[in-house]
C-alpha cells in the first residue's frame, strides 16, 4: 500500500495548448491562436520590421491610428 505525505498538494494537471482567436498586439486583427504564447499573427510575425527587430516607434500600434 502506497502513502502519500501529509505536506504534498494534489495539482492539476498541465492543459494542452487549444488553438483560440486572439487579437494580435502589434496590429490588432483577430487570428487563430495556435498556443497561449502566440499573440502576434502571422502577416505581422513576416513583414520586414518584424523579422529586423525593428520597434514600432513611439505611441505605434501599427494600425495607422
Amino acid at each position: 500500500m502506497s502513502t502519500t505525505p501529509a505536506t504534498e498538494v494534489p495539482t492539476e494537471e498541465p492543459r494542452a495548448d487549444v488553438p483560440k482567436v486572439r487579437q494580435c498586439l502589434r496590429c490588432e486583427a483577430t487570428f487563430h491562436s495556435q498556443w497561449a504564447g502566440e499573440r502576434i499573427c502571422s502577416r505581422c510575425k513576416s513583414s520586414n520590421t518584424w523579422r529586423n527587430g525593428s520597434p514600432l516607434g513611439s505611441g505605434a500600434s501599427g494600425n495607422g491610428r
